[in-house]
């Protein structure tokens, strides 16, 4: 089984692949950007890929969810909650007072301003954690240092100055797995689904939520992305959180498609963790 993620080696989402399919027999893939691993998936190249979608302090990535609705053969199989912690690595004999710069990528640096604030260092962007502690080692520098996994650490050389930086002890990013595989009806705790309404109007939204409502579907996640046929026109990423049952689901396709409204079934899924 080939599976897909967002490279380089020592980034979050090798370590989310790894955990995830540690028990398996799987041979990964490495990808230069997320639309690749959707890709791979999508074009045959590899059978599952695994990419981040939410970061509790970030939140939504857009780039994910935008591929995975480009692809109508990629659905969504499982979710994986993986806790993400941050270290500041450095160059053998670097004083925390000497760092005027600090590598990474923009989405680490939110999820650390606080800290990066009473550094007093400027924030240099990187395409990845990864690559930007490579760049550490390879300057020798002393007034710089890189933010990202310990691992890192082991891989570049390098040494873990200070630990646990995030803002926020409770930090977690949750990836989505994807493949080509067919939704079934199998009982599932999540299940997420892509509205574009019929047309826009006020209370469009409004209507559509009351209807899932009123066949108890409970939401835990919204996120609105255009439909890049208008400025202005939206379609609406759903995410239940409930034991919503198939025939509640093709209840709800159902009466929206009835309605004129457009509904896309991404995945059923359940979520694992550390």
């Amino acid at each position: 089984m080939k599976v897909a993620y967002l490279g380089p080696q020592g980034t979050f989402s090798e370590e989310a692949a790894n955990r995830y399919f540690g028990g398996e027999n799987a041979q990964f893939v490495r990808c230069d950007s997320i639309p690749e691993v959707i890709e791979a998936v999508g074009e045959h190249r590899v059978d599952k890929g695994i990419a981040p979608l939410e970061n509790m302090m970030e939140g939504t990535i857009n780039m994910t969810i935008d591929s995975l609705l480009s692809y109508k053969d990629v659905h969504i199989e499982g979710e994986y909650l993986l806790p993400v912690s941050l270290h500041l690595l450095v160059n053998e004999y670097t004083e925390r007072s000497s760092i005027q710069e600090v590598w990474s990528i923009p989405p680490i640096f939110t999820q650390s301003r606080q800290y990066i604030r009473n550094l007093g260092a400027k924030c240099v962007n990187y395409d990845s954690s990864a690559s930007a502690a490579l760049q550490v080692k390879r300057s020798g520098r002393k007034d710089v240092a890189a933010i990202g996994p310990a691992l890192l650490a082991d891989l570049h050389g390098l040494q873990i100055l200070e630990s646990n930086i995030e803002d926020h002890p409770d930090n977690e990013t949750r990836f989505i797995v994807v493949s080509r595989e067919k939704i079934t009806g199998q009982q599932r705790k999540k299940t997420m689904f892509v509205i574009t309404p019929n047309e826009e109007y006020p209370g469009v939204l409004s209507a559509i939520l009351n209807i899932l409502s009123a066949l108890s579907i409970n939401l835990s996640w919204i996120e609105s992305r255009p439909t890049a046929r208008k400025l202005g026109t939206y379609r609406f990423i759903l995410e239940s959180d409930s034991d919503c049952s198939f025939e509640t689901l093709n209840k709800a396709i159902t009466i929206l498609t009835t309605l004129g409204h457009e509904i896309r079934l991404l995945g059923r899924y359940d979520s694992r963790q550390s």
